[in-house]
């Protein structure tokens, strides 16, 4: 007890020295403080959630932190789920510690719902500086591993920025944190303050202040390189988010480049939404017409919720645009032989758009070659129909004659409508037929 005492004593004044530190010196005091374990131990497992049984007990944990600091009241299911985990946009990560599960957060990438902070901080400025953009949420760590100075977080913290980076084609994080919580962010992670003042009433987290923050994460590598790659290696947060290979992190084994990984099969989708909470029924009419867009598909129509669609609204059959990253080379039909490489982000089967930091024609024709995966290439007659439109960087292409291993490439995507499906179906590939 008298232990215990002494202890909050010393964080109480800890505390109170580094709320009158100049800013500089208290976020440098605080990146002194960091303590990162290279080679974790073997009972930590970092992976998506994909299971009913991971995603509840994921649920579960952010529901008992939410509810301990009084971001939410309890609910009756004992699991904290918004409608954001519905969406096959979204990735809920989480660390396993021998078998039991003491960490989550969630990606939540744009779909026609947006992200739950654009309710009230601006992100305008960031869509204009081109590249996806995903909210951090639903972040939790059991309390029992809260005092062990990071032992669960940063390994957590390394899986968003090599999943986000590598595999979720994201450009910007943002967040929306209680004050009390936002210099870890920009003192550890070099998150910047959207340029509002904090809110006072938040109603996503049952009213609690927020601070909206973003991270461009183009230049992050280098700012964390100038930070800390002086550091000895376990304050070396430059080396350990970038360059150290941590078994511990088991990656989605992906056949293609694909960006996004659904788990959300129609009947966990019904377990969740229907059975277990109220999520959808508690959906305005036109959240409702936005979830029929995004699951226009028929396994998924009789655990939607019940609504009169309005086609204008809603738009047209949004799932047939798939979302990858996959690298590519435009050869112009200038006679000149130049290549120029491109990123493609999102395809159909008659056309894609693509990420190009040169300037491309537009109107121009040429051959294009793109890695679909590690083993699967594309190569085909495209035309640049526009560009520079929303992004400068972004153009368009029409596929002018596509190959037989492109028609089989969207086909087998249109098969698939969770992580698990498109691996399944990828073991037809050699067998299917282009349509």
């Amino acid at each position: 007890m008298i232990k215990k005492r002494i202890g909050r004593f010393f964080r109480f004044v800890a505390r109170a020295v580094t709320i009158v530190m100049p800013r500089r010196i208290k976020f440098a005091a605080y990146r002194n403080l960091v303590k990162c374990d290279a080679a974790p131990s073997p009972k930590l497992i970092l992976k998506l959630a994909e299971t009913k049984e991971e995603l509840e007990a994921c649920f579960k944990l952010l529901h008992d932190a939410y509810v301990r600091v009084g971001f939410m009241k309890p609910d009756d299911s004992g699991m904290r789920i918004t409608i954001y985990h519905a969406l096959p946009t979204t990735t809920t990560l989480l660390a396993k510690y021998d078998d039991r599960i003491v960490g989550t957060l969630s990606l939540i990438r744009e779909s026609p719902l947006g992200f739950p902070l654009q309710k009230i901080f601006d992100i305008e400025a960031i869509r204009r500086a081109g590249g996806n953009i995903a909210e951090v949420s639903a972040l939790a760590v059991d309390r029992r591993f809260q005092a062990t100075g990071g032992m669960i977080l940063f390994p957590l913290m390394k899986f968003m920025y090599e999943y986000a980076t590598k595999f979720f084609d994201t450009r910007h994080l943002v967040i929306a944190v209680n004050p009390r919580h936002i210099g870890l962010y920009e003192s550890l992670l070099f998150f910047k303050r959207l340029k509002q003042n904090p809110v006072d009433h938040y109603d996503f987290v049952n009213g609690a202040p927020a601070v909206g923050a973003h991270l461009d994460l183009s230049p992050a590598a280098e700012i964390y390189r100038k930070h800390y790659d002086h550091k000895i290696p376990e304050k070396n947060l430059y080396r350990y988010f970038t360059a150290l290979r941590m078994p511990n992190i088991v990656f989605p084994d992906k056949r293609f480049f694909t960006t996004n990984d659904p788990v959300m099969t129609p009947d966990l989708i019904n377990y969740f939404f229907n059975l277990r909470t109220r999520v959808f029924q508690k959906l305005s009419d036109r959240e409702k017409q936005q979830l029929h867009a995004i699951y226009d598909l028929p396994a998924y129509k009789a655990y939607l919720p019940r609504v009169i669609l309005d086609e204008k609204k809603v738009g047209r059959r949004q799932h047939q645009r798939f979302s990858v990253m996959c690298p590519a080379a435009l050869t112009i039909d200038d006679g000149s032989g130049t290549q120029f490489p491109v990123m493609v982000i999102e395809c159909s089967m008659t056309g894609f758009r693509a990420r190009s930091e040169g300037d491309l024609p537009v109107g121009s024709h040429g051959d294009m070659q793109i890695n679909l995966g590690q083993q699967d290439h594309s190569h085909m007659r495209v035309s640049v129909v526009r560009g520079g439109v929303s992004d400068p960087h972004i153009f368009v292409f029409h596929i002018d004659e596509p190959d037989v291993v492109w028609q089989k490439f969207v086909n087998v995507l249109r098969m698939a409508s969770t992580h698990s499906d498109l691996s399944a179906a990828t073991q037809f590939w050699d067998k299917s037929q282009p349509m």
